[in-house]
């Protein structure tokens, strides 16, 4: 058994009513989500008010186009970004990792991961080529393009190794983001026809196991990134793709169970509280699953424990939060509803539309529209807003990252930090 497994079986035990994701110093902020993949933020103090004037620390130009959620430890920040090759009549790209300081905002350094061909799949409007977001743990960052490549990078910049054998056909692009599973670096590779996923060993990057998805679907593309959690002293990984949910050995690749659903380009992460497991189910028509994770085989039937379809999004990722779950619909309609029995307890409409997924700081909920407004809300069956945010005209579907007393936004053209 490794060291990272080693170290997540220890602390399931004591975080059983969250999923548990890659363990890092406290501060640090390390994957798609936060250190735990469900957008809790481990901070006793954050900013309530801001604007581009406002509590801004700085504000950052960033090169090319990118999606990509800010992830940062020990004062560095990382993105990716497609960034296009100055003179280059082919219109090629630099598949890149970005480094920042937390300090300054200043770009230290670029490295060059993959090379995007001018054939290059087209993307919906609302992606990138670099959507996925890094992956820190210890000294090593994990990069995702997709279709395009996974790599691992040490903090200096320097590539440890790249794996561009993972070809599939996508569609719209690529989204999902990886997660670590003990010696695995976990994700889907659900494109435009035999749908699959794969665990790589974070290592070396060489290909331990791939698993085919079992079920039919008419569109067999989604975007979901997987969540790791403990049932019965075991791990799971959680990985939604078109028309199922599954939960997978993240050993070997076997599948435990299978929940099965009518719906495509599923793309929210699940999340996991008091033993029971939430998934959004995708197009046309989303809807909220809650799952009770202990069976085994087809537990469509047996271990559904109650469905809504008002108010689920197609995009955000759920909040979990005690007693409740917290969500904000792509049309703008945030809703809180009770974990235990699928019952609304308020829906309000925020206004806007929205993508990136909302986060818990300092006991506050911030949701983050695509024109740049935070709608901040205290938790609780009422509603209670507490302060409206915006950054005029500026486009962002990135999620928010959270470091002491600081949040980091992406936008479509800077990177800002915002703090008291």
């Amino acid at each position: 058994m490794g060291r990272a497994m080693q170290r997540f079986l220890m602390t399931a035990a004591v975080l059983f009513l969250v999923p548990v994701g890659v363990l890092c110093a406290e501060g640090d902020w390390s994957e798609f989500r936060g250190p735990l993949g469900n957008g809790h933020a481990n901070v006793q103090q954050a900013p309530v008010r801001w604007s581009q004037k406002e509590n801004v620390f700085w504000k950052q130009p960033l090169p090319g186009e990118g999606w990509s959620s800010p992830v940062l430890s020990e004062g560095k920040i990382y993105l990716t970004a497609a960034v296009p090759r100055e003179g280059d009549e082919e219109n090629r790209y630099d598949l890149k990792l970005l480094v920042l300081s937390e300090r300054t905002g200043a770009i230290e350094q670029q490295v060059a991961i993959f090379e995007q061909s001018p054939e290059a799949p087209k993307i919906h409007n609302k992606n990138s080529h670099a959507s996925p977001t890094p992956l820190i743990e210890g000294d090593l960052v994990y990069v995702h393009f997709g279709h395009q490549g996974t790599a691992c990078v040490t903090r200096s910049g320097r590539i440890v190794w790249k794996n561009d054998t993972l070809a599939y056909k996508p569609v719209h692009g690529n989204g999902g983001s990886p997660i670590i599973a003990g010696k695995s670096l976990v994700f889907s590779c659900d494109g435009a026809s035999e749908p699959f996923v794969v665990a790589l060993d974070k290592h070396t990057g060489e290909e331990l196991w791939r698993t085919t998805r079992q079920v039919e679907a008419p569109k067999k593309f989604s975007f979901s990134t997987p969540q790791l959690i403990v049932v019965g002293g075991k791990p799971q990984v959680i990985s939604p793709g078109s028309n199922c949910v599954v939960a997978y050995n993240p050993q070997n690749g076997e599948e435990i169970w299978t929940v099965k659903y009518d719906g495509y380009s599923v793309i929210p992460r699940p999340v996991f509280l008091n033993g029971l497991l939430y998934v959004c189910t995708g197009y046309d028509s989303p809807s909220m699953i809650c799952i009770e994770p202990t069976g085994r085989g087809d537990v469509t039937e047996t271990h559904v424990k109650w469905v809504i379809r008002k108010g689920v999004p197609h995009t955000p990722s759920l909040l979990a939060l005690e007693t409740e779950i917290y969500m904000v619909s792509d049309r703008g309609v945030a809703s809180c509803i009770d974990a235990a029995s699928g019952e609304t307890h308020w829906q309000q409409r925020l206004g806007g539309k929205y993508s990136a997924s909302p986060i818990l700081a300092a006991g506050n909920i911030y949701f983050q529209s695509e024109d740049g407004v935070t709608t901040v809300v205290r938790p609780g069956r009422t509603y209670q807003m507490i302060a409206v945010n915006e950054m005029q005209d500026e486009r962002t579907l990135a999620s928010l990252a959270v470091a002491e007393n600081t949040f980091y936004i992406r936008t479509d053209k800077h990177l800002y930090r915002i703090g008291k």
